[in-house]
């Protein structure tokens, strides 16, 4: 006999009756509120094209590598679930996803997808390998019906803005068909420049060919090249992008002189640039795009401190980010002070940063967002969009900080069903500590209940600058 799923209302709230019942009130003043995602991974091509998605492997487990990254740890091999291009057979690869489901107790994912299963295709039975087929059949079967396409769901779940990421190459045809469809949702690009800021990314020197060819820029000239850049924020900004995105493996910046700046351009253009080169230019490049957000009110958001497909071979086999990447130790104190020495006192300029380092937010990153003007804190990211991470960031950086100096919840995913999963989970962690803060006399119950609408809706739209 199948075990039953069933979503407890209380979940995630505090466990002493008094502060869960603050918790309660607060929840229901924010649950409804419309979902602004101002950063993330999804396709476009999902909403410009607004086809159905083909079957419940290719919807929740294909895109999502917080999934497969925990089966490959397990043993299970990424081409018999369609990782990467491999053909596999999609109901098999969902039945080991349902065999191994128990794997996930205890973590997010869990609590996301049984979040997904229950609200969205109201399964009532959990997902293990005898609901396998019964799992993918219905989900299978209802994701062909029109209130399932990508369009339809997105309405459905009251997202009021989704932001993808795409690199300066992309030509952002999917936006553009969005843009012209007459379909009132707002789904919006970002400017992430890595493949063209990062030397060691591969094939360095081929994009810096494709970004000239581009935008019309030499950019095998320092001066060539910041005029790209600056062109192309600019149609990313006439395509609705209201940040860049910078994932570099250090929070390093660097303020050389122009000459030092073009002299080192000139030794890393080749593709052939040592390590320290290919640092220093990144650090170089955080500052020049500081200065380019200054002059077109573009937000920046910094994401360092991941080694970045650590798993050689199968960065070899599948390409990147398919669930190989590793937090670091990052500093933040000295590799931001370049930057800030520059532009740091700018209010005008917006850098929300993150970490995967919690060990910096109380000893680093508060500290620093309570200061400068210009920085803010993004909320706890990749590893730390957790229960847990959520409520570590709060305890470690409100003191410090304040509310007010964070951003919100974004949901950095590319897996579209478990947006909304996610921010649920945010905004009942952040009303279950908002309810400590009430039941210990430290926040007024008014209060609370307007920190609860800014942290679920309010920041977020000042923050990205919606």
């Amino acid at each position: 006999m199948p075990r039953r799923l069933i979503l407890n209302p209380d979940r995630l709230l505090p466990a002493d009756p008094k502060t869960r019942d603050i918790a309660r009130d607060l929840y229901r003043s924010v649950a409804g509120l419309p979902i602004i995602s101002p950063h993330g991974h999804t396709d476009p091509e999902w909403f410009a094209k607004d086809d159905p998605f083909g079957n419940a492997a290719e919807l929740l487990l294909v895109p999502d590598h917080y999934l497969f990254r925990m089966l490959y740890s397990q043993g299970v091999r990424l081409e018999g679930l369609g990782i990467g291009g491999h053909p596999a057979d999609p109901r098999a690869a969902w039945r080991v996803l349902a065999e191994n489901y128990h794997l996930f107790r205890g973590t997010p994912s869990r609590m996301w997808l049984d979040w997904v299963f229950a609200e969205a295709f109201a399964i009532d039975v959990r997902l293990e390998a005898e609901t396998s087929d019964y799992y993918f059949d219905t989900i299978t079967e209802m994701l062909q019906r029109k209130d399932f396409r990508p369009r339809a769901l997105f309405e459905r779940y009251g997202i009021e803005l989704l932001a993808t990421t795409e690199s300066p190459l992309d030509t952002l045809e999917h936006h553009r068909t969005i843009q012209e469809s007459g379909w009132q949702g707002r789904v919006v690009t970002a400017y992430r420049p890595d493949l063209v800021v990062d030397p060691e990314f591969e094939g360095f020197a081929d994009n810096l060919a494709q970004f000239s060819q581009l935008t019309g820029e030499d950019c095998q000239s320092w001066s060539g090249y910041l005029a790209a850049h600056r062109k192309r924020r600019a149609f990313f900004a006439e395509m609705g992008a209201t940040s860049t995105d910078h994932g570099h493996p250090t929070a390093a910046t660097a303020n050389l002189t122009a000459g030092e700046a073009e002299a080192l351009f000139d030794r890393v253009k080749t593709g052939a640039a040592s390590a320290e080169d290919a640092e220093l230019f990144r650090a170089q490049m955080l500052t020049e795009m500081a200065g380019m957000s200054l002059d077109d009110g573009l937000v920046m958001q910094i994401h360092p401190g991941s080694f970045r497909n650590h798993n050689q071979q199968l960065f070899e086999r599948f390409g990147r980010d398919k669930g190989a990447d590793i937090p670091m130790r990052t500093d933040y104190v000295h590799a931001l002070k370049p930057l800030l020495d520059r532009y740091g006192n700018e209010a005008d300029l917006s850098i929300i940063l993150f970490t995967l380092d919690e060990s910096s937010y109380a000893r680093e990153l508060a500290p620093l967002a309570g200061h400068y003007p210009c920085l803010k804190l993004g909320p706890a990211w990749w590893f730390h969009d957790s229960p847990e991470g959520m409520r570590r960031f709060r305890l470690m950086t409100t003191e410090t900080a304040g509310f007010y100096n964070t951003v919100g919840f974004n949901d950095d995913t590319r897996a579209f069903l478990s947006i909304p999963a996610r921010h649920d989970v945010a905004r009942r962690v952040d009303c279950g500590f908002l309810a400590q803060l009430v039941a210990e006399h430290r926040l007024e119950d008014w209060e609370a209940a307007e920190v609860a609408q800014d942290l679920a809706y309010n920041l977020v739209k000042k923050a990205y600058r919606l």
